[in-house]
């Protein structure tokens, strides 16, 4: 049954747990819609986000509607003027250039539009939802009239909200870029009160664990025990270092095992984008996630098909379940801090124990580069990757240190 929410989270009703906006058209204004209501999904169930993005849709209708309503008056003392003046019913780049100022929905909007186009939809979700949260503390404004004082409240509401300090790190970074983006492209005399605003980056961050070598073996040995799709995924993510988004989201023909070097080719593809430019990488495939990668073939129907269905439906893929799934798995079978995520610190643990140079580290796990030089060249073969990754292998196979130390003696003589 469709129920209203008219207190608690304005133009909205809510369906099977999702909120959808919902405003009726004026009378005066019907006429250029082919429908009396507009309304459309707000892809959420958490009320304060409904709220927020339910109040900038109904600000950018009031905005749009004053200017359909505009273009269609006449125009006061208009036989007075020297030429005849015509109203647009939308601004111009060149009328916002010499303006003073625009609202924030509207730079928003800039901002997803221009900047965001070649990106995946978490670019444009984490721009509204940090958007939403100024909204909550401070209220829907023009850019000029945001000050330090709405800055600070707006610090202090998130820090309220119980977030942690990375987090309203984030949310702060996506606010000041809408501003200066804004700001930037149509030369806007403002200044951005959101930069420099003090707050504590450590707060209520939990450092992440990599996971012991004995846990490692515990989890991929129950991965071959149990043998299905979830385990696969894990196994995949636990010898290559991968991202969990990265994993979840490949194809079967990502999946190269006819091949000199087996690998799989993280890419971008139409469910899903990658985290940075240098997230785009070959790693070979090596220990539990060749097992992973062999079994994940065998199913296959077609290679354009994803890896892991189950995470991969409505055309994207869904990290965020595919974490808490394999995380609740993961839980009792290694210390209280580690989650899937901790694979990857443990990757980068285990290739430093065989003297893999960092510069080979950074291409495997797709990490950004701290030199332009490093950047330069179409990076190590595919070969040497391979050779430091089964070393890294051998160590957690290693039961004492002499073992790992011949391990690493052997990967130092191979490169």
């Amino acid at each position: 049954m469709t129920k209203l929410q008219t207190k608690q989270v304005p133009f909205t009703f809510n369906r099977g747990g999702y909120y959808y906006f919902s405003r009726r058209v004026p009378t005066d204004l019907v006429e250029h819609y082919v429908y009396p209501r507009v309304v459309q999904s707000l892809k959420t169930k958490t009320p304060s986000v409904a709220r927020s993005r339910s109040l900038m849709l109904a600000t950018k209708l009031d905005e749009h509607w004053s200017y359909l309503r505009l273009a269609h008056c006449d125009l006061p003392a208009k036989h007075l003027l020297k030429s005849q003046i015509q109203l647009r019913s939308q601004p111009t780049n060149s009328d916002r250039a010499v303006g003073a100022s625009m609202s924030l929905s509207e730079a928003l909007s800039i901002y997803v539009a221009v900047k965001g186009a070649a990106k995946g939809k978490t670019f444009q979700a984490a721009a509204e939802r940090a958007c939403g949260y100024l909204v909550d503390a401070c209220g829907l404004k023009d850019l000029h009239e945001y000050s330090r004082a709405d800055a600070l409240a707006f610090r202090d509401a998130l820090i309220a909200r119980g977030l942690a300090g990375s987090s309203v790190s984030r949310v702060f970074n996506s606010v000041t870029a809408v501003f200066n983006f804004a700001v930037s492209e149509h030369a806007l005399p403002l200044t951005n009160p959101f930069t420099r605003i003090y707050h504590d980056k450590s707060a209520g961050v939990v450092k992440r664990l990599p996971v012991p070598n004995d846990d490692l073996r515990k989890v991929q040995a129950l991965c071959r025990a149990e043998d299905d799709d979830v385990r696969w995924l894990v196994a995949l993510v636990s010898d290559t270092g991968l991202r969990l988004a990265e994993a979840a989201g490949i194809l079967l023909g990502d999946i190269k095992l006819d091949v000199e070097v087996p690998h799989v080719a993280i890419q971008k593809n139409s469910f899903r984008s990658l985290k940075t430019e240098g997230s785009e990488r070959l790693v070979p495939l090596v220990g539990s996630a060749f097992w992973a990668a062999c079994r994940l073939r065998q199913q296959a129907i077609s290679l354009a098909q994803p890896a892991f269905p189950r995470y991969n439906k409505m055309g994207s893929t869904n990290a965020n379940s595919a974490s808490a799934a394999l995380n609740k798995w993961l839980r009792p079978h290694v210390p209280a801090q580690c989650t899937m995520h901790s694979f990857r610190h443990s990757m980068r643990d285990r290739l430093r124990a065989v003297n893999c140079p960092t510069e080979m580290i950074d291409q495997i796990g797709g990490w950004s580069h701290d030199s332009i030089g490093k950047n330069y060249g179409a990076g190590y073969p595919l070969g040497q990757l391979e050779r430091f990754m089964k070393q890294a292998c051998e160590v957690v196979d290693c039961l004492d240190g002499h073992h790992s130390r011949l391990a690493r003696d052997r990967a130092h003589k191979v490169y």
